[in-house]
């Protein structure tokens, strides 16, 4: 079992920067692909950003990309999401995924949830 607890999530202006952190605990020896989803309300969850075990690879939606970095540091099983130049249509609660194994960049594909941390951008 793995347990994900998100953090770092708040209000900002937009143009502002956030960053959210994912600790990663319990079966933590094993390789995990780690992904972060948001969701808005009354939308579906998207996705946003994964990388690979190694931190190798990294993915990113097109409606993030150059603005948002992933990134991890495995020698203390946490994953981090870098926001910046946030805007008003990035408000949503932002979920930390994880797998074990690799497959499509849809929630589908994800075993492993933490609870969120909402992020709300103001205009």
């Amino acid at each position: 079992q793995v347990e994900l607890v998100e953090s770092g999530g708040g209000l900002v202006q937009a143009g502002g920067s956030l960053r959210l952190s994912c600790a990663v605990s319990g079966r933590t020896s094993n390789t995990y692909d780690m992904a972060w989803f948001r969701q808005a309300p009354g939308k579906e969850r998207e996705f946003v950003a994964a990388i690979s075990w190694s931190g190798s690879r990294t993915y990113y939606a097109d409606s993030v990309k150059g603005r948002f970095t992933i990134s991890r540091d495995n020698a203390w099983n946490t994953v981090y999401l870098q926001m910046n130049t946030l805007k008003p249509e990035d408000t949503a609660v932002y979920y930390c995924a994880a797998r074990y194994r690799s497959g499509a960049l849809s929630p589908s594909a994800f075993n492993y949830w933490g609870q969120g941390t909402q992020v709300t951008v103001s205009s």
